[in-house]
């Protein structure tokens, strides 16, 4: 049987969390580490996770594209190409570029763009993108150190960043239902308009704009939209109900945390668990003067970890970013927390750490490559677009990977809580 639905992801922590929404929604999905090469896994979806939400614009859609072949090869009927519900961008890309490199492979001319993740507090009305209360460019997101989001509306961002016209389907139009919705997509199609931002202010809209998209080819936007996709094959006939997607094996060992975001979430996330639990910063002006600093992190670890989870971090405020940054070049100071953190959760796995919790976009796809993990089986969620999953192999270790922005205040407690 072949694949239902093919995704491309962006990043790690954004695979996981679309990974994570198709398996609530009863879909079996297995995430994969990259480009694969060999045969399809025997499941309804698949979700490729690339590092591409910063690399330059061509190596991002060399990278999608290659990603879109083997899904096509694996008889994907439908295919996702899933961002940021921040809309993590510049005006050079990778998301516009990306997304009409998708549309022209498959010989399309027609998309939608919607980040919308309700439950995690990101709207999208009449064009603007909401975090909570605020628009995007005062919600933190216009310090972010790779793509800084200095603009809330979606339809000049996209404008900026595509060749084809951008236009807006507005939540007055959603709320009429799906036929409403399509018939505004058939409109903008004839204006010559190569992409719809679609409004989104609850759960609800989500649905109606996935049905919408019943027949459309490429899908682009954050994993909430994706809660709509699984009926539409349901309807078909294509998908049977099951209530044990999310079930992953019993795994012991010692438990960790390691964070590289710098975002406001995990910033507080990481003040509330080193009230209670063994912690340690890193920092990059100190990496780049002493390489040994990994080693010593493991020595400090060891012993840790036989009391209680532990949490290494090397996430900072911006004033710290932009120091290190001036100090190192962007690159480096990044390269250089990324390196390190690969080297550690090698360390800390051979030291019997089995349970890991990862907290940021490139911290995780670091840590997964340090790790050679190839895929991973997506289990139960433990906040609103972050579950437990479960590497693929012989000897299987319990990975949450975790966007920067995401999870609530207690949210490493909680995670560990969760198991048994």
């Amino acid at each position: 049987m072949s694949v239902l639905l093919g995704c491309i992801a962006d990043d790690f922590t954004g695979a996981t969390d679309l990974a994570g929404t198709l398996v609530r929604e009863g879909m079996r999905t297995v995430q994969m580490i990259d480009v694969p090469t060999g045969p399809a896994p025997d499941v309804d979806a698949v979700v490729i996770a690339l590092k591409s939400r910063t690399t330059p614009v061509q190596d991002a859609i060399t990278e999608s594209l290659a990603a879109l072949e083997w899904l096509q090869d694996a008889g994907c009927r439908q295919f996702f190409f899933k961002y940021c519900s921040t809309f993590d961008s510049t005006d050079d890309g990778n998301i516009g570029p990306v997304a009409e490199a998708l549309l022209d492979a498959l010989e399309d001319d027609f998309t939608i763009a919607c980040p919308a993740f309700p439950r995690n507090a990101r709207t999208i009305c009449k064009g603007y993108l909401f975090v909570g209360n605020v628009l995007l460019n005062e919600s933190g997101m216009q310090d972010h150190p790779l793509s800084p989001m200095t603009d809330a509306n979606l339809v000049r961002v996209l404008d900026r960043q595509t060749k084809g016209g951008v236009g807006l389907v507005d939540f007055n139009t959603v709320r009429r239902g799906s036929l409403a919705t399509l018939e505004s997509f058939s409109v903008l199609r004839t204006e010559g308009k190569r992409f719809a931002v679609v409004d989104a202010l609850d759960d609800a809209d989500l649905v109606t704009i996935g049905e919408a998209c019943a027949d459309m080819d490429l899908i682009t936007g954050g994993s909430g939209v994706a809660i709509g996709l699984p009926e539409n094959f349901r309807r078909q006939g294509l998908l049977e109900k099951t209530e044990t997607a999310d079930i992953l094996p019993a795994i012991d060992g010692h438990a960790a945390v390691l964070a590289g975001s710098c975002s406001r979430a995990t910033r507080e996330q990481i003040e509330i668990f080193q009230r209670d639990h063994p912690s340690l910063k890193l920092d990059p002006l100190e990496l780049a003067e002493d390489p040994g600093i990994t080693a010593r992190a493991l020595v400090w670890a060891e012993p840790q970890l036989q009391e209680a989870p532990l949490l290494i971090y090397a996430s900072a405020d911006p004033s710290e970013v932009q120091q290190a940054q001036d100090a190192l070049g962007v690159e480096r100071a990044g390269a250089l927390v990324e390196e390190a953190m690969a080297e550690i959760a090698r360390g800390l796995v051979a030291a019997g750490v089995r349970r890991l919790i990862v907290a940021g976009g490139e911290t995780s796809g670091a840590v997964v490559g340090g790790l050679n993990v190839t895929g991973l089986r997506i289990g139960p969620e433990i906040d609103p677009g972050v579950p437990w999953t479960a590497t693929l192999g012989e000897e299987p270790l319990l990975l949450a990977l975790k966007s920067g922005n995401f999870g609530a205040p207690d949210f490493f407690t909680k995670a560990f809580g969760q198991l048994p």
